[in-house]
C-alpha cells in the first residue's frame, strides 16, 4: 500500500466537501480514528515545515484542505466577484437567529425580529444554508428549522459549539461602541 498520508492528503484534496473520518475509514479499511488524526498532524507539520500555503482543518464533522489565513487577501481578490453573493444583513440577522435558537418556527423568527420573514427564509434554503428540520407539534404543525453542514462550511465552524457566545457577541459590540466613540 502506498504511503497512508500520502492516501488521506490526496482523498482530502480531491474532496470537494469536508471529508469525515468514517468516510476516509470506508476506503482505506486498515485506518482508525487515531491513525487518521496522527496522519493528519505529519501532514500538517510536512506542511508547516516547508511554508506550504495549505493545511488541513476539521469543519462541519470532516477534514479538508484550506490556504492558510496568510494568503486571505490574494484569495480575497481572486474570489472578489463572490461578494456579489454575499449574504444581506436581513439575512444575516435571520439566519443568526435560526443558529441560536434551532429548531425554531417561521413564527419565532418574526416575532424576534418584528417583520414577515418568508421571503429571506427561502432564499437560506435555497443557498442550503438552513433546511426544515421537522414539525413542531403545536395546532397547524409548524414547520421547524434548523442550520445545515453547508453552515458550518459556509461559516468554518466545526460545530454549532464553534458558535460566538452571545454574551462574546454582547462584549465585541459594546468594544466597537467604545473605540467608534474614542473617535470622535
Amino acid at each position: 500500500m502506498k504511503d497512508q498520508d500520502q492516501i488521506i492528503e490526496a482523498l482530502i484534496f480531491a474532496s470537494d466537501v469536508p471529508l469525515p473520518s468514517r468516510k476516509i475509514k470506508d476506503i482505506i479499511s486498515e485506518v482508525g480514528e487515531r491513525d487518521i488524526k496522527k496522519s493528519i498532524a505529519r501532514i500538517n507539520q510536512r506542511y508547516q515545515e516547508t511554508n506550504s500555503a495549505f493545511e488541513i482543518v476539521e469543519v462541519a464533522g470532516g477534514y479538508q484542505m484550506v490556504t492558510r489565513a496568510d494568503y486571505a487577501d490574494w484569495i480575497r481578490k481572486l474570489y472578489i466577484s463572490r461578494t456579489k453573493n454575499r449574504l444581506t444583513q436581513k439575512a444575516l440577522e435571520t439566519l443568526a437567529i435560526i443558529a441560536y435558537k434551532q429548531p425554531i418556527t417561521k413564527t419565532e423568527v418574526e416575532s424576534i425580529r418584528g417583520v414577515n420573514a418568508d421571503t429571506v427564509i427561502r432564499t437560506l434554503i435555497e443557498r442550503k444554508l438552513i433546511t426544515v428540520t421537522g414539525r413542531e407539534k403545536a395546532p397547524g404543525n409548524p414547520l421547524l428549522y434548523g442550520t445545515t453542514r453547508y453552515f458550518l462550511e459556509y461559516f468554518g465552524l466545526k460545530d454549532l459549539s464553534d458558535l460566538p457566545k452571545l454574551r462574546e457577541i454582547d462584549e465585541l459590540l459594546k468594544s466597537d461602541e467604545k473605540f467608534l466613540e474614542s473617535l470622535d
